[in-house]
């Protein structure tokens, strides 16, 4: 058990510092962005570092939107068979342009699934974290009704 949970309670509010400790054994989560009152979510490989999210990527609607409304969620999680973990972070956005920044990002780790091109940083500076861990009772087989 990653986590223990006083009480048989089966939802465990996180701390700040549980919170980041989780993020940092994670490389997967998702960032939402909203502009013009719609919004995205999408898939983004990321790292922890010194208080922040780090994400690379490459031109498109990401970069777009995050120019226009720096506002963004993020959310990372895991799921095992008998626990399950979520952190969301509220902060802002913004794309890296010194050589400096560029390098502290580089230094925290992220490694792209997918080997296309992505060139563009991203650092997100958290204004607000939270995070919940669960203790998953016994799980119905999928398709038993079928």
């Amino acid at each position: 058990m990653m986590f223990s949970h006083a009480d048989d309670n089966p939802v465990l509010v996180l701390d700040a510092e549980q919170c980041w400790r989780l993020l940092d054994h994670s490389k997967h989560g998702r960032i939402a962005l909203s502009v013009g009152g719609e919004v995205d979510i999408v898939p983004v490989n990321y790292a922890a570092a010194d208080g922040k999210i780090y994400l690379r990527t490459g031109p498109g609607t990401k970069l777009a939107e995050l120019t226009v409304n720096p506002k963004v969620a993020f959310e990372a999680d895991g799921i095992l068979s008998e626990e399950a973990w979520s952190v969301v972070i509220r902060g802002r956005a913004r794309s890296l342009e010194t050589e400096a920044e560029i390098a502290t990002a580089r230094g925290a780790g992220v490694v792209p699934w997918v080997p296309t091109v992505k060139e563009s940083w991203v650092e997100i500076v958290p204004a607000q974290i939270t995070g919940r861990h669960f203790q998953l009772g016994p799980q119905p087989e999928m398709f038993d009704e079928y």
